[in-house]
């Protein structure tokens, strides 16, 4: 005995129409995203920055003067997503001397399209600063 029984389902227009909801929605939330975005990868570069401060006042209390070099101060700069890693930043000391110094991450990629970099900065003080808002 063969029963013809329908089972309840969605066809592909009722679907498709759902897709086209989802998708419109999202056009219109994204760019109310992005500042959010910006926003939790900066957080990595501050991180970078405070563990870049602590390593350089470790050595201001070895040797009376800020490190000019990472190796100095055993900081390793997290590869970045050019280089097959996953930060968002590059490091760098851009001045180092017996009282002071000051270190600089910035953005690799442009997290908002706009044209613009994220820069921070970083000095004896241990505050991270936003120099250029992405």
């Amino acid at each position: 005995m063969i029963l013809n029984k329908k089972i309840p389902a969605y066809n592909l227009q009722e679907i498709l129409i759902v897709l086209v909801i989802i998708g419109i929605l999202l056009l219109i939330a994204y760019p109310k995203l992005m500042p959010l975005i910006a926003k939790t990868k900066s957080v990595e570069a501050q991180t970078q920055l405070k563990h870049l401060h602590n390593s350089q006042t470790t050595y201001y209390y070895m040797y009376s003067k800020y490190a000019i070099d990472f190796n100095d101060i055993d900081f390793e700069a997290p590869k970045t997503v050019n280089n097959n890693g996953t930060a968002n930043y590059t490091y760098e000391i851009l001045s180092a001397t017996n009282s002071t110094f000051k270190a600089k991450a910035t953005a690799i990629t442009d997290f908002d399209g706009d044209g613009i970099f994220n820069i921070w900065e970083i000095d004896e003080n241990g505050v991270p600063k936003q120099i250029v808002k992405d």
